[in-house]
């Protein structure tokens, strides 16, 4: 194996990049300026020690708490509970969200052999029970562990806070065909329904 193919099965390892993908990122490289190329393996071969979780709220970040965490022109009273960091960064793109985050770092998951002591429920329990929570929105996926962790914590924090527990409403796209909805997105669309 040469420096070529060793480069695309790294590649290729990396989620969403199949072999052809991985093979076009490798050429790409080749024939990319030299600069680019350092500053691209040094960016890589750096971010594991500058980027950590943030303290409070489990986000990646350089600065601890996050910036955030760290930002008082944000609704502390609500915090957005979400699988994985790359879920805030997804939600802040929307700028329609301006209250707190919590990472959990996964899902509930008994094939995996991942149970809630594996996710960072813990924190979340201390952050509710010091803070003046008035809201806790649990947007985890809409798939099947997503939706065990929604209920898990839905009954774990009912029984530690008065805040209000909510769940990001899902159903039909806009846009989207009823023909092409499949049982679940559908039956979710009827469950979810609102007073027009």
């Amino acid at each position: 194996m040469n420096a070529i193919d060793e480069l695309t099965e790294s590649f290729s390892r990396l989620p969403g990049i199949g072999k052809k993908s991985a093979g076009r990122i490798a050429n790409f490289l080749l024939k990319a300026d030299s600069a680019y190329v350092e500053r691209f393996a040094s960016q890589m071969a750096t971010l594991q020690q500058k980027i950590h979780p943030c303290s409070i709220c489990g986000n990646w970040t350089e600065k601890d708490p996050c910036p955030i965490c760290q930002d008082n022109l944000r609704d502390r009273s609500v915090i957005c509970v979400v699988e994985q960091p790359q879920d805030v960064m997804t939600i802040e793109g929307f700028h329609e969200f301006n209250g707190l985050f919590h990472v959990l770092g996964g899902v509930i998951s008994p094939v995996d052999g991942i149970g809630p002591d594996q996710l960072n429920v813990a924190a979340l329990i201390k952050r509710v029970q010091e803070g003046e929570v008035s809201e806790i929105i649990i947007a985890t996926n809409p798939t099947v562990d997503g939706d065990v962790t929604a209920l898990y914590l839905q009954r774990l924090l009912a029984s530690q806070t008065k805040a209000k527990i909510t769940r990001l409403a899902s159903g039909l796209p806009v846009g989207g065909d009823l023909e092409y909805a499949d049982k679940l997105t559908f039956a979710r669309s009827f469950r979810g329904r609102t007073e027009l």
